[in-house]
Formats: C-alpha cells, sequence, structure tokens
C-alpha cells in the first residue's frame, strides 16, 4: 500500500514573534539561502514593525501534516514578497491562498526556478503579468583575498560623527540601485547601523572617506554585507573592494560563520570583484514585479 505524504497547508500572520515561533527553526536549517528572512525578522524585532515602512509586515509558513515547516514567506511593504524555495504544489498553493485573502501581492523575489513557477501561477489566476526586474546572485565568502595591492588609506567603523554622510550616501546607493519603493528612510537606516557598528569607511590618508561597506546584524552565524557604496566620481580605484574585504575581515573576526552577498548580474564588475576577494556563487534569485491584468 503507498503511503500518502502529509497534507500541507499554507498559515499567515502579521506577528513577528510567532512567525519565528513556527518558522525559526526551518529558517536556521539553512542560513545562506534565508538570509533575507533571518536579517530582517531580527531587525523587526529590534526596531518595531514599521521598521521597513508604514504598512505592518506581514508572514507565512507551510505547515506539513506532522507540523514542521517546508517554506516560509516574508513581505515588509511596499517591497516585493520574499518566499523560500517551493515544490510546484506549495507555489500553487501559496498563489490561492495570497488571492483568496485578497492581500497584495506588488510582485516576488525568490530562487529563479520558484519566483518563475509564482509568476506563472499568478498571471493564470489574475491576468497580471510578470515584469523580471532584477536577477541577482547570493555568494559565500571561502577563503578572504584581501585586494592587492591596496588602496592608500585605512578602514574604520563609522560613528556619530558620519551620520550625514551615511544618510547622503545611502541616498545615493537607493539611486543608483533602483530600489523599489525608495528605501527606508535614509537618517533611520544610518541610525541603525550606527546603534551597532554596522558600516565600516574606507578613507584616505588625509582622513576623507571615499567608500562604504555596511553589514547586517548576525544571526544563526551569518551576516550579509549590504549596502556596499562608492560615490561615482570616485570608483575605479579600489575603494570598494579594499573596504568590502575588510569588513569581511571583521564579520568573520567577530565570529561569523557565513558571511554572504547579493549581486545585480547586470553588473559585471561587482560580481567580478567579490569573486576576486574570495566570494563563491551560491544561487541565482530573480526578481519579478507585476502590472495590472490584461
Amino acid at each position: 500500500m503507498t503511503t500518502q505524504p502529509p497534507s500541507s497547508e499554507w498559515h499567515f500572520t502579521d506577528d513577528v514573534d510567532e512567525f519565528l515561533a513556527r518558522a525559526g527553526d526551518f529558517l536556521h536549517s539553512r542560513p545562506d539561502l534565508h538570509t533575507v528572512h533571518l536579517t530582517v525578522t531580527a531587525q523587526l524585532r529590534r526596531r518595531g514593525p514599521r521598521a521597513y515602512g508604514d504598512d505592518p509586515p506581514f508572514f507565512g509558513f507551510l505547515a506539513r501534516g506532522d507540523g514542521s515547516v517546508a517554506a516560509a514567506l516574508l513581505h515588509t511593504p511596499p517591497y516585493t514578497l520574499n518566499v523560500t524555495r517551493l515544490t510546484p504544489d506549495g507555489t500553487e498553493a501559496l498563489a490561492e491562498r495570497l488571492l483568496a485573502l485578497g492581500h497584495p501581492v506588488p510582485g516576488i523575489c525568490a530562487e529563479n526556478a520558484t519566483a518563475e513557477a509564482f509568476v506563472a501561477a499568478w498571471a493564470r489566476r489574475t491576468g497580471a503579468p510578470g515584469k523580471l526586474s532584477e536577477l541577482q546572485r547570493l555568494y559565500r565568502l571561502a577563503e578572504l583575498t584581501p585586494p592587492a595591492p591596496a588602496p592608500e588609506g585605512r578602514a574604520r567603523v563609522a560613528d556619530g560623527s558620519d551620520r550625514d554622510l551615511l544618510i547622503r550616501w545611502h541616498q545615493g546607493f537607493v539611486a543608483d540601485a533602483g530600489l523599489q519603493g525608495g528605501g527606508r528612510d535614509a537618517a533611520d537606516w544610518a541610525d541603525f547601523r550606527l546603534s551597532y557598528g554596522g558600516v565600516t569607511l574606507w578613507e584616505t590618508p588625509d582622513g576623507i572617506p571615499v567608500s562604504m561597506a555596511g553589514v547586517t546584524l548576525a544571526v544563526a552565524g551569518q551576516v550579509r554585507v549590504a549596502p556596499v557604496y562608492t560615490p561615482r566620481e570616485l570608483r575605479g580605484r579600489g575603494y570598494a573592494g579594499a573596504v568590502t574585504a575588510e569588513v569581511s575581515r571583521a564579520a568573520v573576526a567577530a565570529g561569523a560563520a557565513e558571511v554572504l552577498l547579493f549581486t545585480d548580474l547586470a553588473n559585471p564588475t561587482s560580481n567580478a570583484l567579490y569573486q576576486r576577494i574570495g566570494y563563491r556563487p551560491v544561487a541565482d534569485w530573480a526578481v519579478y514585479e507585476f502590472g495590472a491584468a490584461c
């Protein structure tokens, strides 16, 4: 007699603690693939439900019949849904449930196969086409190889005196990256990162900052380098590689088991740079946005 696998069902909540109580073990099982869910929920717990926007966050988890969790969903409006790897059945069920709930779905960010499957499932039900807006690659630090020769200058952790600079540079990063929704308030972002030493600057020998690299809070042994930014007029001088190598070194020294970062695959310069200093590909992601139904 064939034994049927236990049935699975999606559950949703706006309570980050409830979400982590149910899905936390699943997220910790692959800190690399679940880095966004881990770091975003850590910030929501520390900064409150409005950390990413005026609308409350929305969470989901796919529970098997035995109570274990097979997948998870995170949505911090106005950004796209961020979904972990799904089977075809889980994808179809998610599209069905979100439509039944009337939950807004501006887009999806997930590993390529999951993102493509969800876009197709959503279009079949709503007629809303998915438009590919970005292809990303997740990298993990293997063996750090600092750039040689390094540019003149040194790295230092940003402090309160750098607040205005961080605000301007965060705004510049958001503009250059074309981030959906315009990104979080730059002042809030700067204050939060300064609260735990989450930005490192590269400065010239005369003390002028020329590049920055941020790092997320450590969760489940992993941290993610983000953002990396050099003003346009200062690019091409090795500053981004130097500051990224330093923030990566510091993360390992502080005990991080995994140091991760995402790149935009449309930018061959940054992809080549991170591989030169020791980052290796883990998986590819796709970001789709949904237009109006035809």
